[in-house]
């Protein structure tokens, strides 16, 4: 799921280089909830991990 926000992100960057705002705007706000997303679901198994010991 990480991979997945980076290439949200380098999609947006380059969107925004070229001038396509509402696409690179639209791409960042993706690569933002992907990697909330993954943060949320890192927390829960690394506290499950501490928990089974």
């Amino acid at each position: 799921m990480l991979r997945y926000a980076v290439i949200f992100f380098i999609v947006a960057i380059v969107a925004a280089i070229f001038g396509f705002g509402g696409i690179a705007a639209g791409a960042a706000s993706i690569a933002k909830i992907l990697f909330y997303i993954f943060i949320v679901l890192f927390l829960i198994s690394l506290i499950s991990g501490m928990l089974k010991r």
